[in-house]
């Protein structure tokens, strides 16, 4: 039995649908609903939290220039460097993620975040983009997923239709 060539279009097409979802996961988490931040503080301002290690908080940036920041929080919560950098994008405002909040129990903590430049910067409190799947991770398995589909499908094909191909020739 021969594998037939509209499998090879069909495993593509998979890898295709797979590739744009991904691509849109990726480039820029709009819509990503809950992520962005819903308290937001200027530089050098103290602002206290409430926070839930279930809610998974993270601090998010709104700038336009690039800016060498400086957050501390009070304390025995501790902030931890993200990776990947997601970005929501909420009203307008492009946020993006560069600190998580580890906090071992529920409650209201101090957190003030400054920098040195001189550049329009707004700080925020908002949820991990890696805890709601709007993070790196999920769009790279989906694209991952599909492309090996898609090499696993044309392997497949190729070799049986090859397969096929010699029973012929040997059979007459």
């Amino acid at each position: 039995m021969t594998p037939p060539l509209w499998w090879l279009a069909a495993v593509w097409g998979v890898a295709a649908v797979c590739l744009i979802t991904a691509a849109v996961m990726f480039g820029g988490g709009t819509g990503a609903s809950g992520l962005a931040p819903t308290k937001a503080f200027a530089s050098g301002e103290s602002v206290t939290v409430p926070i839930d290690p279930a809610d998974r908080p993270a601090v998010y940036i709104a700038s336009d220039t690039a800016v060498h920041y400086s957050c501390e929080i009070s304390g025995p919560a501790r902030l931890a460097k993200t990776t990947g950098l997601p970005r929501v994008t909420e009203g307008g405002t492009v946020w993006q993620q560069f600190l998580v909040i580890n906090a071992p129990a529920r409650g209201d903590y101090r957190l003030i975040c400054t920098h040195q430049e001189q550049a329009a910067v707004r700080y925020g409190i908002g949820k991990d983009a890696s805890s709601t799947g709007g993070g790196t991770t999920t769009p790279l398995l989906i694209g991952g997923a599909g492309l090996l589909a898609a090499v696993i499908g044309t392997v497949v094909v190729l070799a049986g239709r090859g397969a096929s191909r010699r029973r012929l020739a040997v059979g007459g």
